[in-house]
């Protein structure tokens, strides 16, 4: 990229919100900050179009990160009807170049950019990773995205992968009635099927089930509420369950990405919906079932988890894309 780029618009399109915001040059971070509902918007190009008329700009390029896959000319996203021709929002807007990235890909590419005040331990004090080695990232949300930021003499890469998709694997008794009970609603009961927003609602239903209880459906921001006692009439022991078997399967599947991508400079849990029970998750088995595989606990064991707490950190993700085709590189981790 040339200094004809810039200023760059950055993007993180998910299956709820649009966030969008510029880059004035290398190496600068993410202004003019600007969150939109998706659902006020028919497609893509008219939410950025919403966002350049607030903003009044006209950006040179832009990294635009999704959820769902970028392969190929026309983007579906995962978790919202949107579909459009990368091509055609190029010339439409003048991007020149226009990247397109996986929003977990670009969630990866952030995480050697954060900073303590932007993350929240989970588990014990004293991991602290060890340094160039790769980092794991596993993001709750709409959908359940995955991926890895590895270390490399240009700079740090990001994966971009669908592990959401992947088969989920109950642990205890509990957890196989309930699983057993979304396969019945479902076929198939991948990570994502449970570990996403209306996961939640559909673990809740299940784990009801599971414990021969009777309930109404709650939407996912009420079971956490009653489950961490925001709700009316304090505690629900229902909503308490679920959540710490929510957080049970989470930390089994951020341990399972810890070892496939050996993870041994950290593991991150994105995505919008965990920082909303950030204390609760910190006090759940998540930790311990992180590290309960087996022979490879003590593999484990020494690798730190954290919380991400910034509110935009995908934004710095897409930046750091376009400061790669500058020749900017992040420090490693």
């Amino acid at each position: 990229m040339t200094d004809t780029a810039w200023p760059a618009l950055v993007a993180d399109i998910g299956g709820t919100n649009a966030r969008f915001a510029l880059v004035a040059e290398p190496g600068a971070a993410p202004s003019a900050i600007l969150s939109l509902p998706a659902a006020d918007y028919l497609n893509l190009p008219d939410a950025i179009a919403a966002y350049l008329e607030r903003v009044d700009a006209r950006p040179r390029s832009a990294c635009i990160a999704v959820a769902g896959p970028t392969v190929g000319d026309r983007i579906v996203l995962s978790n919202r009807n949107w579909d459009f021709s990368v091509r055609a929002l190029a010339e439409r807007f003048g991007f020149a170049p226009l990247r397109l990235i996986n929003d977990c890909e670009a969630l990866a590419l952030a995480l050697p950019r954060l900073g303590a005040d932007d993350l929240m331990r989970l588990g014990p004090e004293g991991t602290s990773g060890e340094v160039g080695r790769p980092l794991a990232l596993i993001a709750p949300g709409t959908g359940l995205g995955m991926s890895g930021a590895l270390p490399t003499p240009q700079g740090w890469i990001a994966l971009s992968a669908e592990g959401g998709h992947a088969d989920l694997a109950p642990v205890d008794d509990l957890e196989i009635e309930a699983l057993r009970r979304v396969r019945g609603e479902r076929g198939r009961v991948s990570l994502e099927s449970v570990l996403c927003g209306s996961g939640l609602e559909r673990l809740h239903r299940a784990v009801a089930g599971a414990l021969g209880l009777s309930t109404d459906p709650l939407p996912a921001a009420e079971i956490t509420r009653r489950a961490v006692g925001g709700g009316e009439g304090g505690l629900d022991r229902l909503c308490v369950q679920t959540l710490t078997t929510y957080c049970a399967l989470l930390g089994g599947a951020a341990g399972n990405l810890a070892l496939s991508l050996g993870a041994r400079g950290g593991v991150y849990v994105g995505g919008g919906i965990a920082p909303r029970f950030a204390a609760f998750l910190a006090a759940s088995p998540f930790r311990a079932r992180f590290e309960a595989k087996g022979r490879m606990a003590d593999y484990l064991r020494p690798v730190p988890s954290w919380l991400i707490l910034a509110n935009t950190p995908a934004l710095s993700g897409a930046a750091a894309h376009l400061d790669s085709l500058h020749g900017v590189r992040a420090d490693a981790a």
